[in-house]
């Protein structure tokens, strides 16, 4: 549903806090999808400086778990 409504990143159907609150919420329900943190990632560094620390974060998370 998320990709449907917001097909690219820059814009979409859902405003910035929805967009970022679901991934939260599907990130929550698939905690070990790798490609899923990289797309929820690339969303929050679309948004500030301020949401670059979580999203590094959540690349590294990613990668260690594509790692194992």
């Amino acid at each position: 549903m998320l990709r449907e409504l917001c097909p690219n990143l820059a814009d979409g159907f859902l405003p910035v806090w929805v967009r970022n609150l679901a991934y939260r919420l599907v990130l929550l329900q698939r905690p070990n999808q790798p490609a899923l943190m990289r797309e929820a990632a690339a969303s929050l560094y679309l948004h500030g400086p301020d949401w670059d620390d979580l999203a590094a974060e959540l690349r590294r998370q990613a990668d260690a778990l594509e790692d194992r």
